[in-house]
């Protein structure tokens, strides 16, 4: 086998409507990701690191451990995403390709709050391109991209009802901003909730509720 062959998924079944696709499929317990292309900022992290993984959230750093790929002896980060039961294993020195990144620094999350104080036009996109644009926003694992994500949502739906996928990002985008906002400064959801619905009322938006979303 070659060194460079891609590393086998092992899949657990799983079952959390937070981590499910647009297609209504499962995402698996456990993932192994292959890395590849860029690195970027200090990506070496240790055991008990908090970090993010792009789309799903804040994480933990397990265990640091060895598997062999053909003839090769890779390294492998295990996080255990924060949310749900999802783990995922990736190659040390390739992070950078999965978009995995520590936690905001606490100074950094008044930049974002005062991003999200700053009202913006509402979108006039067709909704599947919109959905596009957004989860690819998302999958940026950036922060920033989420709460802007976050409020162009919240600004379409004061305009008119969201669709299914729509709410579904929505709900997504507000775990996403929430949780790490918290992590970061060490605190409990409820006042980061309160730092963001005093930021998006500065624009005349109004910060949805966890409640909302539940069925």
């Amino acid at each position: 086998m070659a060194s460079n062959a891609a590393p086998m998924l092992l899949f657990v079944p799983i079952r959390d409507s937070m981590f499910e696709d647009s297609k209504d499929n499962v995402l698996p317990t456990t993932l192994l990701l292959p890395g590849c292309l860029f690195m970027n900022g200090d990506l070496n992290f240790h055991i008990g690191d908090k970090v993010v993984y792009p789309n799903h959230g804040v994480g933990i750093i397990e265990q640091i451990s060895s598997r062999s790929i053909g003839a090769t002896v890779e390294k492998f980060y295990l996080l255990n995403i924060k949310a749900s039961s999802l783990k995922v294993m990736v190659p040390c020195n390739n992070v950078g390709s999965v978009g995995i990144r520590r936690v905001v620094r606490n100074g950094e999350v008044q930049k974002i709050l005062d991003f999200l104080s700053v009202a913006d036009d509402l979108s006039t996109a067709d909704w599947k391109d919109r959905f596009k644009e957004n989860s690819d926003r998302m999958r940026t694992g950036s922060l920033l991209e989420v709460a802007g994500v976050l409020k162009s949502l919240i600004t379409l739906h004061q305009a008119k009802p969201l669709s299914f996928r729509e709410k579904k990002m929505l709900e997504r985008a507000r775990y996403l901003l929430v949780s790490e906002l918290a992590m970061s400064r060490n605190c409990e959801e409820t006042k980061i909730e309160e730092l963001l619905t005093l930021a998006l009322a500065k624009c005349k938006l109004r910060f949805p509720e966890a409640s909302e979303f539940q069925a």
